[in-house]
């Protein structure tokens, strides 16, 4: 646990497990219920501080905190490289991000304002007045394992910016960055209580402080079914939930197929899959499907994997056993609803390996579900409309990719694909750091982006003034 600007040993640990080799990397203190009298007073006397702390104050703390981050990017970039299983130039690049966002959060809390209100719509008022916005108190931050670093950034940021105090609850298996990101912020200057880091099982010391009323709004990233439990326990507060995606591509036949394969390759098993915008699912016009079915594999098949420290492994270990194991179900799944198994389906270590599938049925678990792993299930559509049918068939909707010079199929596409967003002639897992990030249906509620965020981390506060007789 990280509390009033230090780590702080309990008597229950959790071990951080290498999920490339299962050694342990270290140990993390291990909140229990009891604990939460004393995180909770922390965040309040935080709170306290940080509403009252200039805009610019906040502004500079997340500035410095970024400049922090910068001259210790080798070792978050082990850590991150370590405990999570991402190759070590995926951890360089996600520090890279994680800077930036904070670089976005600082200017967000300079921008941070309301505006003007008419009073005279309905006649004449010597009424004026404003709104402005206000934090709204303790924010949870619930973050996941595959981006440890730069999701807690997106959280953290944005939420100090508009003067908020934050509990932050990073992924059992992945502490220690968001620990880092802490003992950062503190060294840049904001107030101890600010920021406290709790570590321990979802299931007891997370749901104690989704359920607390003194939490005023929880952003989380992870799973429909955690989303859902989170949603029914939270009570009546502020939610932003980033959730669960089966991400689509539509590739016309008009479409450069060696670039779309080289698109796919990258989309499809940047951090062995485990990326909520992960391409899972391609729709190649029927006509040319054999050829970029050729032109994919060839690509894939140069994938190198293993050892994520090595500079040249291009895709790491999952995260984990269940991990692996729910891979392996995926692909006998498929292969029982028509699919037929192009390459990989298999592990090697901890290593699943990169997977094709072909023309499995629409309800196989690799199409309508969230694999989280690198597979890629390639499909066939005759039409526009039919392509769009079943991009749109299925509970999730986060991003979704279209190829085509055609403008009217790309206009098509972008229309009627139920997603927050639709890339055109990029895929799916493109994200940069200020976008408004984030799903419909079960793919979630809000979006992310360190100036949309701050205003759900917010509310408005309305002044009326009137002239007295």
């Amino acid at each position: 646990m990280f509390l009033q600007g230090k780590k702080v040993s309990l008597p229950k640990t959790v071990e951080v497990i290498n999920p490339y080799d299962n050694t342990v990397i270290e140990k993390v203190g291990s909140c229990g219920l009891s604990e939460i009298p004393r995180i909770l007073e922390t965040a309040q006397q935080g709170f306290a501080i940080l509403k009252q702390l200039p805009a610019g104050d906040r502004s500079r703390i997340l500035e410095r905190a970024a400049g922090l981050m910068q001259e210790r990017k080798p070792d978050l970039a082990r850590t991150i490289c370590l405990e999570a299983g991402k190759t070590i130039n995926e951890a360089r690049a996600e520090v890279d991000r994680g800077i930036n966002t904070m670089h976005l959060s600082a200017v967000a809390a300079t921008r941070l304002a309301g505006e003007t209100v008419r009073f005279d719509l309905a006649g004449p008022t010597k009424k004026t007045g404003y709104f402005t916005r206000v934090p709204l108190g303790i924010v949870l931050a619930i973050s996941p394992f595959n981006f440890p670093l730069n999701l807690s950034c997106h959280k953290i940021g944005p939420a100090i910016a508009a003067g908020n105090s934050v509990i932050h609850k990073p992924a059992t298996k992945t502490p220690l960055s968001g620990i880092m990101l802490a003992q950062a912020l503190v060294d840049a200057g904001l107030p101890p209580a600010g920021i406290t880091v709790v570590v321990g099982p979802g299931s007891t010391i997370g749901n104690q402080l989704v359920k607390e009323r003194a939490t005023r709004k929880i952003s989380f990233t992870g799973s429909l079914e955690v989303g859902e439990t989170i949603m029914a326990n939270c009570g009546l507060k502020r939610v932003t939930m980033e959730l669960g995606s089966n991400s689509a591509v539509v590739v016309f036949k008009d479409a450069p197929l060696d670039y779309v394969a080289k698109k796919v390759r990258r989309g499809g098993y940047t951090l062995a899959g485990q990326v909520c915008i992960s391409i899972q699912r391609v729709y190649v016009e029927e006509e040319i499907a054999e050829e970029f079915l050729r032109k994919l594999s060839l690509e894939v098949g140069q994938i190198k994997f293993g050892d994520p420290m090595a500079e040249d492994t291009e895709m790491g270990p999952m995260i984990d056993e269940t991990a692996l194991n729910k891979a392996a179900q995926f692909c006998e799944d498929a292969k029982k609803h028509s699919g037929i198994l192009i390459m990989g389906g298999s592990r090697q270590g901890n290593v699943f390996l990169p997977t094709i599938i072909f023309n499995a049925r629409e309800d196989a678990l690799v199409v309508q579900e969230e694999a989280f792993a690198p597979i890629v299930v390639v499909n066939t559509f005759k039409t526009t409309e039919q392509a769009i049918q079943k991009v749109n068939n299925t509970k999730y909707g986060l991003q979704a990719g279209v190829f085509t010079r055609d403008m009217n199929k790309a206009l098509e596409c972008a229309s009627g694909i139920d997603a927050g967003g639709v890339l055109i002639n990029e895929t799916p897992t493109y994200r940069v750091d200020n976008m408004p990030y984030g799903g419909t249906k079960g793919s979630g509620i809000g979006r992310e982006g360190p100036d949309f965020a701050i205003k759900e981390m917010t509310e408005e506060k309305l002044i009326v003034f009137d002239q007295l007789p």
